[in-house]
């Protein structure tokens, strides 16, 4: 009998670690989430425009899809390549990071380069012909290839916040919790933004009381303000985790400035402040986190459209010369 209660002490001690494992690797994962920040909104933003020009109908099949593709991108593609990366090659997380914070820096500062110079618009804004089922696995493809792009930043940035001292299990856990929770969020808001126009103007056709059909009414002409607003909190958002990954990079990598300016400078304006410390020091660093994201992401602009794009096209026409 005392045997019996030794063995299940054990199996309880057991189970106790096993909780707390499980606890941490949730925590993890969250705060690990949290840096991820800009991709995340990035992606939320991006995605209603593959359901543009579709039937109502078929806008939430095809958040489905896009949702589907993202959890194979993370599950099956991105997280056994980090897992590799952290076990035999963890020198290369600061440099992809930086890569990954080059491409964020470079798609906010585009963004805000066309508000003062406008482009012509792509083929994703204009109305479509042609079969409808072609052409949403065309649409589908796309998305979850652009997708694949902010995944793999989002997983790096991810695996760069985890202890590194954690076991290989423990980061598995860590990395495919954060984005099983990314993607659940990701496309959950975006079907809540592709559905919630046709949902106001159900409520203001069906609502019984005028106050209903009023927010109704209210919901449909917010929309469009929103989908603004939401654009120009990611385009920040990128431009600041950008700028901010970047920063750290370099710093890790020996090259301290602009970090240890950055890093005076929000410390001075805290101590004279004297209010709400915390807050005046996250802001100014996030702020001139920005202000170096938009300068570095502007200089890369005629980069990638001078060398970068050309050699890509160059790379492209060969291949398809060779098949």
């Amino acid at each position: 009998m005392s045997g019996l209660l030794a063995l299940l002490d054990d199996v309880a001690g057991i189970a106790k670690i096993a909780a707390a494992q499980v606890d941490d690797v949730a925590g993890q994962a969250a705060k690990a989430s949290a840096k991820a920040a800009g991709a995340v909104i990035d992606d939320a933003a991006v995605t209603p425009k593959y359901v543009h020009g579709f039937a109502p109908a078929r806008e939430l099949p095809i958040v489905g899809k896009i949702a589907l593709g993202s959890i194979r991108n993370k599950l099956v593609i991105l997280l056994p390549l980090a897992l590799l990366l952290s076990s035999f090659a963890p020198w290369l997380i600061t440099p992809l990071l930086m890569l990954g914070g080059s491409y964020l820096c470079f798609e906010g500062a585009e963004k805000v380069y066309h508000l003062f110079k406008p482009h012509t618009p792509h083929a994703d804004g204009q109305v479509m012909n042609g079969d409808p089922a072609h052409l949403e696995e065309q649409k589908v493809a796309g998305a979850v290839k652009t997708d694949f792009i902010l995944s793999a930043e989002i997983m790096t940035i991810i695996l760069a916040a985890l202890d590194p001292n954690q076991s290989i299990w423990f980061e598995a856990g860590a990395l495919a919790l954060a984005g099983i929770i990314i993607t659940a969020v990701v496309y959950g808001g975006v079907a809540v933004i592709v559905k919630a126009d046709d949902f106001g103007l159900w409520l203001s056709r069906v609502g019984r009381l005028s106050a209903t059909r009023a927010v109704g009414r209210g919901i449909v002409k917010f929309m469009p303000l929103f989908m603004k607003l939401l654009m120009i909190v990611g385009t920040a958002a990128m431009i600041w985790v950008g700028g901010s990954i970047v920063i750290h990079g370099l710093h890790e990598l020996g090259m301290h400035h602009p970090y240890e300016e950055i890093h005076h400078m929000a410390e001075a304006t805290s101590h004279a402040v004297q209010v709400a410390t915390g807050f005046v020091t996250w802001f100014v660093t996030a702020f001139f986190d920005g202000i170096f994201g938009l300068i570095y992401g502007l200089i890369l602009i005629p980069i990638v459209a001078k060398i970068i794009n050309p050699l890509i096209r160059t790379v492209r026409g060969t291949k398809t010369a060779e098949h």
